[in-house]
């Protein structure tokens, strides 16, 4: 079986290395690019099976990058890495047509969660959608709907939501989840975690008090159940 071929279009050389090493311990094959026009360029000669783009790129910016993508018909995947300070949305997302984000500094099991998901998706339509009780998670449009009506969610609330779903059935601790969905670097204490699950239980559970989805691990952390 071919090996993916992964684009990382970054200025930050440490961070190219860093992601490169990670891909390459995961079966996959890293290219770089360090701006924008290399990367469009490497994208469109190399063939990559996806981009990781940065954002904020000298010279043609990772948006731009996105967007002469999706113009010259260029269908790969792409995640787009930004900081903490930029204002990613769903809309800024589907206009420049990436298909998901991750926020910088981001924790590797998040970054290889979030590239997997994505090869999935591109080899297989139906992986778009993912259900558990009355509730349908659209991970192309980033969409949650509830009996059919969508319910608005906060990124941190939808990543969560997302980290759960890819691994149900497993006990997760507050620990891994906080390096998983916000990063080492970013988080205040646990309780964070804690928060983010009292609301997602809140709106997506039949009853939040007896929670069938999202069970808590006494002394551990959190279990999803689909």
């Amino acid at each position: 079986m071919a090996q993916h071929k992964i684009l990382i279009i970054d200025d930050d050389a440490e961070l190219r290395e860093t992601v490169s090493i990670l891909l390459e311990r995961e079966q996959f094959q890293p290219l770089q690019a360090a701006d924008g026009s290399t990367g469009f360029d490497k994208a469109l000669s190399l063939k990559p099976n996806l981009l990781l783009v940065d954002l904020r790129l000298p010279g043609m910016s990772g948006i731009e990058v996105c967007k002469q993508l999706r113009a010259n018909r260029v269908t790969t995947p792409i995640i787009v890495l930004s900081a903490i300070e930029d204002e990613v949305d769903k809309v800024l997302l589907l206009e420049i047509g990436a298909d998901d984000y991750v926020v910088k500094p981001f924790g590797t099991r998040e970054l290889l969660a979030r590239i997997r998901a994505v090869l999935r998706r591109s080899s297989d339509p139906e992986a778009l959608v993912s259900r558990f009780g009355d509730v349908e998670v659209n991970t192309e449009r980033r969409i949650i709907t509830r009996n059919n009506k969508e319910v608005k969610v906060t990124p941190a609330e939808y990543n969560l939501l997302l980290f759960f779903m890819q691994n149900s059935d497993r006990v997760l601790t507050r620990d891994l989840i906080l390096n998983s969905v916000w990063g080492y670097e970013f988080y205040p204490n646990t309780r964070t975690v804690d928060a983010h699950v009292v609301r997602l239980r809140q709106k997506f559970e039949q009853d939040p008090v007896i929670p069938r989805h999202i069970l808590t691990v006494h002394g551990v952390g959190y279990r999803f159940l689909p």
